[in-house]
């Protein structure tokens, strides 16, 4: 006589299924934070060095700036 054993549950799969999901999650969110570093380096280097001067920052303050962005 065949038994089916009911008892087990599926939650083996939805842990499966919930890592693929943060995975995709987190490396979206490294993309979105990369892009807005990629935007805040692109908009500094197209002010002049008086603007730049003006906001308290020297040409070589860009990098510095864009990448505090990845950091938080």
């Amino acid at each position: 006589m065949a038994a089916i054993d009911t008892t087990r549950t599926a939650y083996g799969s939805i842990i499966a299924v919930s890592r693929f999901f943060s995975g995709l999650n987190a490396l979206a969110a490294t993309l979105v934070a990369w892009n807005d570093a990629r935007a805040t380096r692109r908009a500094l280097s197209s002010l002049t060095d008086r603007e730049l001067d003006d906001i308290g920052l020297v040409r070589g303050d860009i990098d510095l700036v864009a990448q505090s962005n990845l950091i938080r």
